[in-house]
């Protein structure tokens, strides 16, 4: 058996350029790779962490934000515990793109996944197009929790990463607290194909 508790697929999405490799990287590895070309269709990588002593995998999928894949990374949405929705706060366009995610997360995903909008690049201050509270007050109209990171700056993406393993942790400690008389004690890999894991609170997608 893995060494692990728990098993959850987090997803990130959002515009070409946004950032996505580069939070992704930052996470599991330290790096910010300089001059990162673009994902071609979906790449993933994992990282195990701690959360209140309890070992949890985190496999994390990074999709191509051009129209090309779009049929490629849809797949992706059903099965994800969370989606992380990326815009580049210098790029006003990268914004204004963010409802038509929404319409592919309320399309695809399931309807427990737990959504987060973040803003990338808040080390670019003299190229910034999106003020921090034009982002807060569209995550707010779509039940969404909001952060601004800075991938190059290792600013905030840590606790991008780690709220939501928190948050994903606490609602399948629920879920397995509830189904104690009809789940086997020796499953503890949740996934989204195989439970329907009521994820609810702040980051709740509605």
């Amino acid at each position: 058996m893995e060494d692990y508790k728990f098993l959850f697929k987090i997803v990130l999405i959002g515009n070409a350029g946004v950032g996505k490799t580069c939070l992704v990287r930052r996470f599991t590895q330290g790096l910010f790779p300089p001059g990162q070309g673009a994902t071609i269709g979906v790449d993933f990588m994992i990282k195990t962490v701690d959360v209140d002593g309890d070992k949890v995998k985190l496999q994390i999928w990074d999709t191509a934000g051009q129209e090309r894949f779009r049929s490629i990374t849809q797949s992706y949405y059903r099965s994800a515990h969370a989606l992380i929705l990326v815009y580049d706060v210098t790029s006003r366009e990268s914004f204004d793109c963010l409802p038509e995610w929404l319409k592919e997360i309320e399309q695809y995903a399931n309807q427990q996944v737990i959504t987060v909008l973040v803003g990338n690049k808040i080390d670019l201050t003299s190229q910034r197009e999106v003020p921090p509270e034009t982002g807060l007050q569209f995550a707010q109209a779509n039940n969404m929790a909001f952060l601004e990171a800075s991938a190059k700056e290792a600013e905030n993406v840590e606790t991008v990463f780690m709220d939501l393993a928190r948050e994903l942790t606490k609602n399948a400690r629920k879920y397995l607290l509830r189904n104690t008389e009809t789940v086997d004690p020796n499953i503890t890999e949740i996934t989204g194909e195989t439970t329907n894991i009521s994820y609810g609170g702040c980051c709740g997608s509605g």
